[in-house]
């Protein structure tokens, strides 16, 4: 790990320590054993891309499970996803024995780099990972260089992995995801190959956001405008957290005619807006809001509750026993639901605790509205354009992202408020928590708040700009009458800030602080070619951003 000192290094989020980085245990709760072991997942999993790279230069195929283990290997990974250290460990297993399997058929194996040729047991992982984290690139750019890549591939991963749940799948993709994984060991790549490279990223960020956007209206449909009761129903209930749709679907099946209702909360609010989950009468409406509140929601909840993927926030005692995992999300002591992609996971342990259970308590009621993906915002494009050319709509500003637990995020509900009655937010994500529920009217029928859905459907929001691109028969995306003050948090945001960059999007603010992992030189490579930015007080990004 480079510094004796440290315990631990991980500066892959935005609450990171002192924005510079994590060295005693996790903001998220990471402690530093963990930490070690995600740092070898992410190497050995580097190791196992560089040998399935060079068996592909060699014109081998590579097998469907090895490009699934690569995408939920990286999700693992993911800031506030996975906590149990036996599982990491099982999961680095897995994979050297996987990559020991394909070693045997590389021709040429003075190619591969060390992290390809390393057989280590259980007893080398400690010192192993000591010596591979973070800190063991020296140079500060290609440090910086290779963490931006490698986070926004787990970002890309995250996605792959949600389409390939719904058996979307893309080879192309795979093959560009570990191609670029192991070139972040290439010690020969210059600066300006990994800056080139990440941009790359950025491309293959949006080919997966549309994969996934396939796979989630070919198999439920086209989200469609629809108001979401955030009130609580009599029966008892389980709460579904995270952002997987395959889980919700099957939970939905196996909770038919059992008494038992079902939540969304946070990031899988966006559910209700498909036509497919509205045929079950049990599917009740959403429960409280971002991520970081869950410790006080989930205790008034009472029911138990399901945790599809990140965000974990470590759990109190007093709800543990009814907190459960699946997926590439575990917690220490919480009972995990297996099932790989594509198998159908038995939820009938959840469904048995529920029904013993009292009704969620009530913490707000009444409806919020969204449903606004690119196909329902493409059926309301006369109107818009109408209110665009006739000054009703001045502005389109996006607001996507994410939400945490830093006070300095009251900003996105200040700037919201302080946004003037002209403009629209376009949002995704759950940084719309900060301002989805403020009321803020709407313009001729159009709400002033148009939720597109997930972060993953920060994808929609790219569409609408690219269309009304075109009926304005401007040259250049940044022409449109669209701004962007983007809040981040973890890695799926990195994967939609860089597929953003790949479209030619320029001058975003981001915040609430700008990433720990852009070294100086980085951070000004993407203010001089992109117009990046950080935040400054409301008032002032009200003047700059909308005048």
């Amino acid at each position: 790990m480079g510094n004796k000192e440290n315990k631990m290094f991980c500066f892959q989020c935005q609450e990171t320590a002192g924005c510079s980085g994590c060295t005693v245990s996790g903001v998220c709760g990471k402690k530093p054993d963990v930490a070690a072991m995600q740092d070898l997942l992410v190497y050995v999993t580097k190791g196992l891309s560089a040998v399935t790279t060079e068996l592909r230069f060699d014109g081998k195929e590579i097998e469907a499970y090895v490009n699934e283990m690569i995408i939920v290997n990286l999700f693992t990974t993911i800031t506030n996803a996975n906590f149990d250290k036996d599982s990491i460990i099982e999961r680095i297993k897995n994979t050297l024995a996987t990559k020991e399997e394909l070693i045997r058929k590389v021709e040429n194996r003075e190619v591969l780099p060390e992290a390809a040729l390393w057989k280590g047991t259980e007893a080398d992982f400690e010192a192993k990972a000591s010596r591979v984290g973070i800190l063991s690139t020296e140079n500060e750019d290609i440090r910086s260089l290779r963490e931006l890549i490698t986070y926004g591939l787990k970002g890309l991963a995250a996605y792959a992995k949600h389409a390939a749940a719904l058996a979307h799948t893309d080879v192309e993709i795979d093959a560009f995801l570990q191609r670029a994984l192991a070139a972040t060991l290439d010690d020969s790549l210059s600066a300006d190959q990994l800056t080139a490279l990440t941009l790359e990223t950025g491309s293959y960020g949006v080919k997966v956001m549309e994969l996934l956007d396939k796979a989630n209206t070919e198999t439920y449909g086209n989200p469609e405008i629809t108001k979401v009761n955030i009130g609580v129903g009599k029966n008892p209930g389980i709460l579904v957290s995270g952002h997987d749709l395959r889980d919700l679907e099957m939970l939905l099946e196996q909770t038919q005619g059992t008494g038992v209702d079902v939540y969304t909360h946070s990031e899988m609010l966006p559910a209700h807006y498909y036509p497919a989950f509205k045929k079950y009468s049990n599917f009740i409406g959403n429960y409280g809001n971002a991520w970081w509140k869950q410790k006080e929601e989930f205790e008034r909840f009472h029911g138990p509750i399901l945790m599809t993927t990140n965000c974990i926030v470590p759990p109190k005692d007093s709800y543990k026993d009814r907190m459960y995992t699946t997926g590439a999300a575990s917690y220490p002591g919480c009972t995990h639901i297996p099932g790989a992609i594509g198998e159908e996971k038995d939820f009938s342990a959840i469904i048995e605790q529920a029904k013993k259970c009292p009704a969620p308590e009530e913490i707000e009621h009444g409806e919020i509205v969204g449903g606004f993906a690119h196909a329902q915002v493409l059926a309301l494009a006369d109107k818009i354009v109408e209110a665009v050319k006739s000054g009703a709509i001045r502005k389109f500003v996006v607001m996507a992202g994410c939400d945490g637990r830093a006070k300095s995020r009251n900003y996105y509900t200040d700037f919201a408020k302080g946004l003037p009655k002209d403009t629209v937010i376009l949002t995704a994500g759950c940084a719309k928590y900060k301002y989805n529920k403020l009321d803020l009217g709407d313009i001729g029928g159009i709400p002033r708040v148009l939720d597109a859905g997930q972060c993953n459907d920060s994808y929609s929001l790219a569409v609408i700009a690219l269309k009304l691109k075109e009926v304005f028969e401007l040259n250049d995306i940044n022409e449109l009458p669209i701004v962007y003050n983007i809040a981040w948090y973890e890695q799926k945001a990195v994967i939609v800030l860089l597929a953003l960059l790949s479209l030619g999007v320029k001058n975003i603010h981001l915040g609430p602080t700008l990433p720990a992992f852009l070294s100086p030189n980085v951070a000004k490579i993407l203010v001089d070619n992109f117009g990046i930015s950080g935040i400054g007080t409301v008032e002032e990004d009200l003047k700059n951003l909308i005048g």
